[in-house]
């Protein structure tokens, strides 16, 4: 019985995994999306910075949108600062 069980559970994980379903293949994008953020947050050392206190990180961010619509230079700064860090990146690991 325990077997009969263990493979239904296999087959059912198995099937949730091949779910081509619009709303399962959105979600898990979305997912996806929200963990590659989460990994910027861990790369820029925020979470060290912080303690990884998540209501300093939250105010931290909130105050950096502010900032973004304040001036609409940031953005564009921002942007290039995160490609050199992309590419320096890249570099250090093609050593």
């Amino acid at each position: 019985m325990a077997r009969t069980e263990r493979g239904l559970r296999r087959a059912e994980a198995g099937q949730r995994r091949t779910d081509t379903r619009e709303w399962v293949i959105q979600r898990r994008e979305r997912t996806r999306h929200l963990i590659e953020l989460g990994g910027l947050v861990q790369k820029a050392g925020l979470v060290e910075l912080t303690d990884d206190d998540r209501a300093t990180l939250y105010g931290a961010l909130l105050d950096l949108a502010i900032k973004a619509q304040d001036d609409s230079n940031t953005l564009a700064l921002w942007k290039r600062r995160g490609r050199r860090a992309f590419e320096a990146e890249e570099k250090s690991d093609m050593i």
